[in-house]
């Protein structure tokens, strides 16, 4: 409970309490009933101005002055700490947080980066193009703060703690990425996450060669390290340019840019199961073509044979140009 609910409550309580003094101060000196003693309580410290009950005597007006000099302090009170509570912003915040609340409720199949650094910020740059629901673990201010700006889901805490991450849904989740800075942390995160869901699809950050072969024990399905994949990159541009700019065209950032697109056999119509990659006649019908095959084994055929069989469990790897991308996911 934070400072303003703590004075929240307190208020209230003491409202309460003059109430209290009120029903039996009345019930005390007129010999009133409950149901009595507590309008003539509610009409003095409201000052409605409506009737008493009955006649007052000396004494009875004595404490009538008395308990609206205290219900005066007390209202004043009241209203100070909450004015105080609404300026502040926390009230505002507290609403917003129940509204969050109730978007990740309803969460499902979606994506949980634990991270909004550089990589983080990649990564979730890349899921929202390809619209993918997604929710954002982090623990600093400043990146909150960025985050509530660009109106991005997320919770705020450490993404190594359990509850945490059952905030953010891990369970209902497919996929994970994990972009802290520390490896020991994006370790703990991936045994936390796999522990809480054995079919999560996790992909994990790793500063150093020996921190990859333990992220992969701990249940990390692929493990990227930044720094390596970058002086790669670079040493390609050198050796083989016109392949890496080449490979850089398959993305979607551009109308124009030639894109590579994932299509699961189990989300193709039934009558194409068991059926050949001519079956589907891609080419003519959209345009793509199908340029990789990934068997139920997991294993990749590139440029696969028109009459590979399209099996329970495989996945078939399209390319083309933003149009031909679109035409096929309208198809299928």
């Amino acid at each position: 409970m934070d400072v303003f609910q703590s004075k929240l409550y307190k208020a209230f309580l003491l409202f309460l309490f003059v109430i209290a003094i009120g029903v039996f101060g009345y019930m005390y000196f007129s010999d009133d009933s409950f149901i009595n003693a507590l309008y003539m309580t509610i009409i003095t410290i409201t000052t409605v101005g409506f009737g008493e009950v009955h006649p007052l005597s000396e004494d009875e007006k004595l404490f009538t002055i008395f308990l609206i000099l205290m219900s005066i302090t007390t209202l004043g009170y009241v209203a100070r700490i909450v004015t105080e509570y609404i300026a502040s912003g926390e009230l505002f915040k507290k609403i917003k947080s129940k509204k969050v609340q109730k978007k990740l409720e309803k969460l499902g199949k979606h994506a949980v980066v634990c991270g909004y650094g550089r990589n983080g910020k990649q990564a979730v740059a890349k899921l929202k193009k390809f619209n993918k629901s997604l929710v954002i673990i982090e623990n600093d201010e400043d990146r909150i703060a960025e985050l509530v700006e660009e109106n991005l889901l997320h919770v705020k805490g450490d993404a190594t703690s359990d509850e945490v991450l059952i905030k953010a849904g891990i369970q209902k989740a497919t996929s994970l990425i994990s972009a802290l800075p520390s490896d020991a942390d994006n370790l703990y995160v991936v045994l936390s996450s796999r522990q809480l869901n054995k079919e999560l699809t996790i992909v994990s950050r790793a500063s150093n060669d020996s921190s990859d072969n333990k992220l992969r024990i701990a249940g990390a399905n692929n493990v990227i390290m930044p720094d390596k994949l970058g002086g790669d990159h670079m040493a390609s541009l050198l050796v083989t340019p016109d392949i890496v700019e080449f490979v850089d065209m398959l993305s979607m950032d551009s109308d124009n840019a030639m894109n590579l697109e994932e299509i699961v056999v189990e989300e193709l119509p039934k009558e194409f199961l068991l059926k050949s990659i001519r079956d589907l006649d891609l080419r003519h019908k959209t345009g793509c073509t199908v340029i990789g095959f990934k068997t139920p084994e997991n294993r990749y055929v590139v440029n696969p044979d028109a009459d590979t069989k399209l099996m329970s469990g495989s996945k078939l790897i399209v390319l083309g140009n933003a149009d031909q991308i679109r035409k096929l996911n309208k198809l299928f």
